[in-house]
């Protein structure tokens, strides 16, 4: 009887630890669109970006006509003047796709320029969001824009305008 009693106790006890946690959650998405440092960023990644994939298309563009011009030609070429356009081709085709690979790559400009302007702002969050958790006594908090299931989150929750106000902004 003893054994029963205890284990029910140890039950209820773990049920009303559990219960007794704090759960908060914010939209990283909706902070990172209130911060303006973040705002410009993007748009300076979007506009590099766009410049980049357009000097990329054109090269593809370059090859794609030079390829045609060679299927046209081809049976009025020699031997030796076929070998040497399509070495011309592929030489071509291997400059663009390293063009892109330094642009687009995982080691590329983009990730560079991206780590450069958008990490120090991530960290900046995340030890605004560590702060409140750790100032309100929060067990977890979640990202409503990470992809998180909630069906439902009650908007007392939200600490998303606390991060901005620990950040300095006021929305």
């Amino acid at each position: 009887m003893k054994k029963v009693l205890f284990i029910l106790f140890a039950i209820t006890g773990t049920v009303f630890l559990a219960n007794a946690q704090k759960y908060a959650f914010v939209d990283t998405e909706y902070i990172l669109k209130s911060i303006p440092t973040f705002e410009s960023a993007q748009e300076q990644l979007d506009i590099m970006s766009e410049e980049w994939q357009q000097e990329v298309e054109a090269g593809y563009a370059e090859i794609e006509k030079l390829y045609r011009e060679f299927q046209a030609e081809k049976v009025l070429l020699t031997e030796d003047m076929r070998t040497q356009r399509e070495d011309e081709i592929i030489e071509k085709e291997r400059m663009v796709k390293d063009l892109q690979r330094k642009y687009f790559g995982p080691e590329g400009e983009l990730f560079k320029k991206r780590k450069e302007l958008i990490e120090p702002i991530q960290t900046e969050i995340f030890n605004a969001i560590k702060e409140i958790a750790e100032d309100g006594g929060f067990a977890i908090i979640f990202d409503a824009a990470g992809g998180t299931n909630m069906l439902y989150s009650d908007p007392k929750y939200d600490k998303s305008d606390m991060v901005l106000e620990k950040l300095g902004f006021k929305n």
